[in-house]
């Protein structure tokens, strides 16, 4: 069978619908933590931090984001697409992502399998299901 590869919109909704989750998600945290008083500040920058540093590699591990759901995307081994990525590939993709941001998509055109420097660096593939 031949694998079928995300265009550059099909990720970059994708991100915008993990991003707006995450806010959303900041937003519910923060909601109930009024609730409670003398909620240390310490208390909001880890859940925050925790929320924002595990949410895509801990989807990724366990099969997807909801972005990426919703977008019939899916990060796969380069080496084996039939197989999800491991927890160290997720932590190494995803601080790469983050920290090259838009320029990591430069790539996506150049390359057959349209990966993004993060997966070619972290040996992950984008597949579109």
């Amino acid at each position: 069978m031949e694998e079928k590869y995300p265009q550059l919109l099909d990720r970059v909704q994708s991100t915008f619908i993990d991003g707006a989750l995450i806010l959303v998600l900041m937003f519910a945290f923060a909601s109930v933590l009024e609730k409670f008083d003398d909620v240390p500040d310490w208390v909001r920058v880890v859940l925050f931090a925790a929320l924002f540093i595990a949410y895509e590699p801990l989807c990724m591990t366990l099969g997807s984001t909801l972005g990426n759901y919703l977008k019939g995307i899916r990060v796969r081994r380069s080496s084996d697409t039939t197989k999800r990525i491991s927890l160290f590939q997720a932590i190494v993709r995803y601080p790469t992502k983050v920290l090259l941001g838009w320029v990591s998509f430069l790539t996506i055109n150049s390359n057959s399998k349209r990966r993004a420097i993060h997966d070619l660096l972290s040996g992950t593939v984008m597949i579109k299901l």
